[in-house]
């Protein structure tokens, strides 16, 4: 008679990586559907307000750092492959021409940074907590990695100095706030109802 826990069974490496693969190509395919929602442009050079940068903040806290940097940089992939699911419809490499591409650069990078720190945050802090701290993981990644790589990007390719490229990043910082407000609070939200989520994050 067999021994074998079925449980054990159904988690095999195959399994695992089925379901991680799916949930990167589902969260790259977010990120997508997000960044297509109508773009405000903002400043001089026309850099738009999207919701790309939520997708990013969003797909790295419930994915944790390995998946949420492999799906952020699936969809950069894309874009650059020349599938228009950047902001404005657009796409290819000339993608990395445009005032934005520092930005674009940054988001695998901020997910790794980002998804690092939420993982924290769910083995650290009391389940109250997680809100605010995951709003601060998320912010984090924006302070440290999306901002400055972003401002460098527009200093380089629209041919500025860093300063003038400093003040107009500025006009981004509100609402990067709200949509990290928001990140968190979806996140929290699907960890309640999928606690499995949190737990996973462990072993990836």
């Amino acid at each position: 008679m067999s021994t074998a826990n079925p449980r054990l069974e159904a988690q095999t490496p195959a399994r695992i990586g089925a379901r991680d693969l799916a949930l990167v190509s589902v969260f790259a395919a977010l990120i997508a559907v997000l960044t297509l929602v109508p773009a405000v442009p903002v400043g001089a050079l026309g850099v738009p307000i999207t919701l790309q940068t939520m997708g990013v903040a969003l797909t790295a806290m419930i994915l944790g750092s390995k998946r949420g940097g492999s799906a952020v940089g699936l969809y950069l992939v894309v874009g650059l492959a020349g599938v228009p699911i950047f902001a404005k419809f657009s796409g290819g490499l000339g993608s990395l021409a445009a005032p934005s591409a520092g930005y674009l650069l940054s988001f695998p990078i901020a997910a790794l940074v980002t998804g690092a720190l939420a993982t924290l945050v769910l083995r650290k802090v009391h389940r109250k907590r997680r809100f605010a701290w995951l709003f601060l993981s998320g912010l984090a990644g924006s302070i440290l990695i999306v901002h400055p790589l972003g401002i460098l990007g527009m200093s380089l390719n629209a041919q500025i100095p860093l300063g003038q490229a400093f003040i107009l990043d500025m006009a981004y910082w509100p609402g990067d706030v709200v949509k990290n407000l928001l990140a968190a609070a979806i996140a929290v939200s699907v960890f309640k109802a999928f606690p499995g989520f949190a737990r996973r994050r462990f072993q990836a």
